[in-house]
Formats: C-alpha cells, structure tokens, sequence
C-alpha cells in the first residue's frame, strides 16, 4: 500500500462524501480508492468511515485523523512546490467558493489565461453566496462581499464595488419612476430582496445625497440568496434592485436596466478574499490570491485611502 495514495483517497472520500466522486476525481477506480482506504483503517486498526449504501459518514477518529491527514498533504505539496523548478510553476488542487454573480461575470472568463500561465494547477470552484465554513469544508479561500464578521479568518481586500439603484423599464411604466428613495416606501413601490446569508434577512441600503443620509428598506414580494437570480429578478421587474456596476453595466446597455436615484450615491461595498490562519500560504494560493487581485484591480479598484 502505498501511505499517500491512500491518506489522498481517504481525505478525497471524506470531502466528496461519496467513494465513486471521489473516485472521479482522483481519475481511479471506485475499487482501488474503497481498496486504499480499507487497506488504511487495517494498518492503522481503526474505522474511519461508516458505510452505507447511499452515504459515508466518517467516524469520530476519522474525523481526527483527517485533519491531521489535511495538514500532512498540504505540507507535502508545499514541500513540493518549494523546489526552485515547481516554484516557478506552481500545481495542485485550490478548493475555493466565490458569489455566483463574480464567477459569471469576471472569474470565469478570465480563467482561460490563468491555466495558461499555470496549466498544473486544478480549482474546484464553489459558486454560492452562502456562508462557508473555510475549515470545516477545508476550502483554501472564499471571496466576499460586504465587511467580514468572522475574525478567525485572514482576509485580504482586494476590491471595492460600486453600487447603483437600477429597475426595469417595464416596472418604472407600470410604478412610475420614484424621484426620491423615500418613495420605495409606499404601497405602490417594491423592490427584489436580498437576503443575506450571515442573517437569512434583508437589511436597509444606506443613501446620501449633499449631506443627506437615509436608509431604505423598502417593499417585497420576492426575495433571494443568489446574486444571478437577484439580477434576473430585476430585469424581469420585481422590483427596484441595488447592484454593483459589474454586475449592472451589461443590461443598462441593452436597456434592460435604468439607473434611478442618479444624483444619491451608496457606499462601495468591500470585496474579501478570506483563507484560514492555520492554512500555510502555498505557491498555488498565492498565485490564485495575486491573479483575483490583478483582475479586481481592473473592474473595481480599492478606493483609495481605504484600508486594503
């Protein structure tokens, strides 16, 4: 048996879930990862997983062995990486999770030239606006919007998003175009909510305008945690939505979005990058951290004099 085959497949079967997608991803076969893996509780004479015929859960020591197993890979990859050829071409697996809305618009296109310059390195991309637990799931990085409550994690900003107030043509014909925010409020006005996944609720947009300050909550018949069906709520006219302009510069060229509120303006909302402290900053991290930083960097710079 060979040791790192099989710590490779147990911590692949614990993070899949299931032994045929873990299989899948380790380009094996469902026998030789559930073969590693039995060979492994047997030299260590313990159970680390329990079987069923629909689910794998691990066990309290597998669950210990794990994380220890975790550590022990990446310092291996590290160890790896440091060597002056691999260095100058990083490689291996990124488990990272970004909002749905930058995967589509940014991250993805632009992947193309990223695996040109660093063919070796795999990324596993969770695309969700949800909150994700960096080390539970063993994820190497998320990216954020909006200020970080989690102070056990390292963040990096590396971007600032404008935001603007934007709705449908068809819903301004039919609600009329408000001229001033405090008009969200009334009975006749609705706006698509967003719900936030450190809350599950929708929280007022602060607004200021040559010394005035307000917050609008405002109406809904509909709300969402996903930043793409947010934006596609808008466009069907549900309702007045607030958005970054990456997200909105598309659609108010195509005239399906009308900026309203043009003279008020929002503050930028933060953009994190966020990594556990105990995960050592490898070479493939740290080329991923530069490349999201480079292209933030092009579509919504840190605003100067902001901490970063």
């Amino acid at each position: 048996m060979d040791r790192f085959d099989a710590m490779q497949a147990f911590a692949r079967v614990v993070e899949a879930g299931s032994f045929t997608r873990a299989a899948e991803t380790l380009h094996m076969s469902k026998t030789s990862v559930t073969q590693l893996v039995q060979q492994l509780e047997a030299r260590l004479r313990v159970k680390l997983l329990n079987r069923t015929t629909r689910k794998v859960n691990v066990t309290a020591d597998g669950a210990a062995y794990y994380e220890r197993v975790v550590r022990l890979l990446v310092d291996m990859d590290d160890a790896e990486t440091s060597l002056s050829s691999a260095a100058a071409l990083p490689r291996g697996r990124l488990r990272v999770d970004v909002p749905s809305p930058l995967a589509r618009l940014i991250l993805v296109p632009a992947l193309p030239a990223f695996h040109a310059r660093y063919p070796d390195i795999q990324i596993d991309m969770g695309v969700s606006d949800r909150m994700v637990d960096v080390i539970g799931e063993n994820v190497d990085c998320v990216v954020r919007g909006g200020e970080l409550t989690d102070p056990s994690l390292m963040a990096r900003r590396v971007g600032d998003l404008q935001l603007g107030v934007y709705a449908a043509p068809g819903y301004l014909e039919r609600a009329g175009t408000p001229s001033h925010p405090r008009e969200l409020e009334d009975t006749h006005h609705r706006i698509v909510g967003f719900l936030w996944s450190r809350t599950g609720k929708a929280f007022p947009y602060a607004m200021h305008r040559e010394g005035e300050r307000i917050e609008v909550q405002g109406r809904h018949v509909f709300s969402v945690d996903d930043g793409n069906a947010y934006l596609a709520a808008g466009v069907a006219g549900l309702g007045i939505l607030w958005l970054p302009d990456y997200m909105a510069r598309a659609h108010v060229a195509r005239g399906e979005l009308v900026p309203v509120f043009e003279a008020w303006r929002l503050d930028p909302m933060p953009l994190y990058l966020a990594f556990s402290p105990n995960r050592h900053v490898s070479a493939k991290l740290r080329v991923f951290i530069d490349w999201v930083v480079a292209l933030m960097a092009e579509h919504a710079p840190v605003v100067v004099g902001r901490a970063a």
